[in-house]
């Protein structure tokens, strides 16, 4: 028998945590899978909308360069008209006959002005510069005569002059002395335009990109700025010339640019080439408010469709919600909660199919409750009537004896004893069968010994005369005090002790109580050498009217001992019995 508190939780166990509701899991699941739809929609719409953007520069790009032939080719067109007029103006095929370089230099300045070009070269027929002119100066008469000497070698009509940073696109015409049929040359004519700043912001204007012309590897002018033009040369060697113009990204001065670079000489003279540059963070610039209103139509529809998630979520499963918490109120034994079970789908089948078990358990409880009071009655009576019909009749015998005169007092008083003994054997069946029936509340705790207490009861048993011969022997550590109603606690400890001295040999019996105090309980053992509970009605001895070896037992001492104990919060039960005793705790 102990007196103990509520159990606590154990050093070191970490509470379990709380399982997820399955409305939770749903709206989690629902919510996990929207969120991945709508941030793969978006990556997909943003890497298209940026794929886009890029195709766009390609094709500005390739637009950029055609527009450039287009220009090239008009600047083309004037200078092959401009100098074949010149080469038939009758006064410079006269010039060319004097074959005076001085002469030549000085009469060519009229020829020049209108021609309108900005490169000038007249030459005799050996190719032998005798004039020249240009609207910058630089560009000197050595770097022409070997570019002209190249071109003339190569037969072409067209080139492209390079020499101290300046760059022509130059055509030359020969100067005959008559039709050209007759195959009389005078000299030869070139007349070129420069590809300076004015005509990079012109096709830069024009192509809407950034532009930069090329001479053997060279930057010769761009529309970039310095710093951006520096990184450009450094790249040069990466923006090789290709002929399916693709594009291919560069980091100049902290912006990307999408670039390529094309030939734009014919013929063997292939050094001349264009880059043209097109920024990828302005095209794209567009892209940046476009993902901040993505991001936010994306929340905006998590949002949304979370709420939507909810209501449904929350119209489908209060069902089972409602079915779960009716399933938690029978646990505690609430048979009428209200349950729904009126909808057709599966969880209106589990609920009807719930709502009628719990019909029938009810029903079935209510049954074996009833068996079970009739069952108690039945032994109730039979053991009442048993155990009363006994001293009644040992009341009425000793009356009638009485009733005699022939009786002396001795005969007397053994007969009056004897009728006390039976009317104090249904007393205490009355008391016992009364203190059963009371409630928690009729405890009266006061503070006192335990020891006292069971000292008591244990001398109260002891001089029985029938259990003179029983040795009753009884130890404690020290003075055990706490609150109790001691009177019954008294009766608790007269019960169990009367028990094992019932249980054992008149003559050779020994009954052992120990009592000791815990931490927070105090904890009673009694243990005695008799044979033993029987194991067919261990499992239920406590329960009332369960009796064995007894001839005038109740069968309720150890129920009103669990009683009296589950009052005070502590508990009784068997620790152990075998063939050679009995302990109780």
């Amino acid at each position: 028998m102990s007196n103990e508190p509520n159990p606590r939780r154990p050093h070191g166990k970490w509470p379990t945590l709380p399982r997820l509701r399955l409305r939770t899991k749903l709206l989690f699941t629902l919510l996990v899978v929207l969120s991945a739809l709508i941030t793969a929609t978006l990556l997909s719409v943003r890497s298209y909308l940026r794929e886009r953007a890029r195709q766009e520069i390609y094709e500005g790009l390739r637009s950029s360069v055609i527009t450039f032939q287009n220009f090239q080719h008009l600047r083309q067109l004037t200078l092959s008209r401009s100098a074949g007029l010149l080469a038939n103006l009758p006064s410079l095929k006269a010039l060319m006959t004097t074959r005076h370089e001085a002469t030549i230099q000085d009469a060519s300045t009229s020829f020049w002005r209108l021609a309108a070009s900005d490169l000038f070269v007249l030459a005799d027929r050996q190719g032998k510069i005798m004039a020249l002119q240009t609207t910058t100066a630089g560009f000197a008469r050595e770097a022409a005569q070997a570019s002209l000497h190249r071109a003339l070698s190569r037969g072409e009509n067209r080139d492209w002059w390079y020499g101290k940073g300046h760059l022509y696109e130059v055509f030359i015409q020969p100067i005959y002395f008559g039709s050209p049929t007759d195959d009389s040359p005078l000299g030869v004519l070139a007349l070129g335009y420069e590809i300076d700043s004015r005509v990079a912001e012109e096709v830069s204007r024009i192509a809407s990109s950034q532009v930069a012309f090329l001479y053997d590897q060279a930057i010769v002018v761009s529309t970039l700025a310095p710093s951006e033009q520096a990184e450009l040369a450094r790249h040069l060697s990466s923006l090789s010339d290709n002929s399916f113009f693709e594009p291919q990204d560069l980091q100049l001065g902290g912006e990307r640019y999408l670039g390529s670079t094309v030939s734009v000489a014919l013929g063997g003279n292939q050094q001349t080439k264009l880059t043209v540059l097109k920024s990828y963070d302005r095209a794209t610039a567009f892209l940046e408010n476009l993902n901040r209103l993505l991001l936010a139509a994306g929340l905006a529809a998590i949002l949304a469709g979370s709420g939507l998630i909810f209501l449904a979520s929350h119209t489908f499963t209060r069902p089972l919600a409602k079915l779960v918490a009716g399933v938690r109120a029978l646990e505690k034994g609430d048979f009428g909660y209200p349950l729904d079970p009126h909808s057709n789908d599966e969880v209106g089948e589990l609920t009807s199919a719930f709502d009628r078990m719990r019909k029938s358990l009810r029903r079935s409880q209510e049954d074996l409750l009833q068996a079970e009071r009739l069952a108690t009655i039945g032994r109730m009576a039979s053991s009442i009537s048993h155990d009363l019909r006994h001293p009644l009749t040992a009341i009425l015998a000793y009356a009638e004896f009485l009733a005699e005169g022939n009786l002396d007092d001795t005969q007397r008083k053994g007969l009056y004893e004897e009728i006390r003994q039976a009317v104090s054997r249904m007393t205490d069946l009355i008391g016992s069968l009364l203190e059963f029936s009371k409630a928690q509340e009729a405890l009266r705790p006061g503070y006192g010994s335990v020891v006292e207490t069971l000292e008591r009861a244990v001398q109260t048993v002891r001089i029985r005369p029938e259990f003179r011969s029983v040795t009753v022997a009884s130890s404690h550590n020290g003075l055990i005090e706490g609150w109790f109603d001691f009177k019954k606690l008294e009766r608790v400890f007269h019960n169990l002790v009367l028990n094992a001295c019932e249980a054992v040999s008149p003559d050779s019996g020994r009954v052992e109580v120990s009592a000791r105090q815990t931490h927070d309980s105090v904890e009673l053992r009694i243990s005695d050498n008799g044979l033993g509970i029987p194991e067919s009605i261990r499992e239920r001895v406590f329960q009332p009217f369960v009796s064995f070896g007894k001839e005038n037992g109740t069968g309720l001492g150890l129920a009103v001992a669990q009683k009296i104990i589950q009052d005070h919060g502590g508990r009784i039960q068997v620790e152990s019995s075998t063939e050679h005793g009995t302990v109780f705790k």
